[in-house]
């Protein structure tokens, strides 16, 4: 007896959940008990590359456990690949990897269709809009949703970027961060081809200037 294969509805769901996920990493280093939930995943091997990368990160997360590296080691690695004195080893907003500078034209084009889209600012996070984990939480939500600017949304401030810079996590010398570069990359490819698929059954989107 065969799965049977998710619903639309759960699909999304779990793409929604996924985003979060990721967002959560990208923010701030795992607990204890994320620890352990990555670890014991069980991954159905399907011979993709997004279900290669799940498996990554699962042995990365009970690598961390078995060899005695804390919750407190992965936040100091947090905060060197991802946050930094300066800047950690890769700079996670839209501005730095499209205009090539923090506060640029990528984050006013961000800041108009959040405004469009009814999207505020939490009054607790100091990061620009354009962070990486902030516009993941922007589409778990338009997901969540079940909004029809999801395409828009992703094509305008995550399909120019994102892949790329999950690659560069990609190449960070702590295993599970390195997972987590791959897991997102392969994960933006992946939506990169629904939403292309899905661009193709939806009316063209027309903003009056």
């Amino acid at each position: 007896m065969t799965d049977a294969l998710p619903t639309l509805k759960e699909a999304d769901a779990l793409r929604a959940d996924i985003y979060r996920l990721l967002a959560t990493l990208l923010r701030q280093a795992p607990d204890t008990e994320l620890l352990n939930w990555l670890a014991e995943l069980a991954i159905e091997q399907d011979g993709s590359r997004l279900a290669e990368c799940w498996q990554s990160l699962a042995v990365a997360a009970a690598d961390t456990e078995q060899g005695g590296e804390d919750v407190e080691r992965l936040q100091r690695a947090h905060f060197r690949h991802l946050v930094g004195v300066i800047q950690g080893d890769v700079v996670p907003y839209a501005s730095w990897y499209r205009n090539g500078e923090l506060m640029e034209a990528a984050l006013v084009a961000l800041r108009q269709d959040l405004k469009v889209l009814g999207f505020e600012r939490s009054e607790h996070t100091r990061d620009p809009e354009d962070h990486l984990a902030a516009l993941c939480e922007v589409m778990a939500m338009l997901i969540d949703a079940e909004s029809s600017e999801q395409g828009y949304f992703f094509s305008q401030h995550l399909a120019p970027w994102a892949a790329s810079c999950f690659a560069d996590l990609g190449q960070v010398d702590t295993a599970f961060y390195a997972a987590l570069g791959q897991l997102g990359s392969a994960f933006m490819e992946s939506e990169q081809a629904r939403l292309s698929i899905d661009a193709g059954h939806t009316p063209v989107r027309i903003v009056e200037p």
